[in-house]
């Protein structure tokens, strides 16, 4: 498939096993991509994984903690996540986030 229309993407959470990120993901073969929300006071606990990540705030605010690092972002900044490094969302505020993975084991953001 070449051309989506968001809408007609299912919403689902993504990663409940570390987080409560909930909305859409487009699969390619090496690359997802997902239009995720999150509610204040939600996120994503401590964890890693072999994916490359990176995540662009659209809406809202988030604090991040990669590799010991804490940086709040809000709409126009971004994050890089290498892969296997610990990494962690606390949401201040409702926020959208567009967030690209990489396939690794046929498998990008539900793992």
């Amino acid at each position: 498939m070449y051309f989506y229309d968001l809408k007609d993407v299912p919403e689902k959470f993504v990663t409940p096993k570390h987080s409560t990120a909930y909305g859409r993901l487009i699969t390619g073969d090496q690359i997802e991509v997902g239009i995720l929300r999150f509610k204040a006071g939600e996120g994503a606990k401590p964890h890693s994984h072999p994916h490359e990540q990176i995540v662009v705030v659209t809406r809202g605010r988030v604090r991040m903690t990669i590799d010991g690092q804490d940086f709040e972002l809000v709409p126009g900044n971004a994050a890089h996540i290498p892969p296997n490094v610990l990494h962690s969302t606390d949401v201040i505020e409702d926020s959208e986030l567009i967030s690209s993975k990489s396939i690794v084991g046929g498998v990008g953001h539900r793992i």
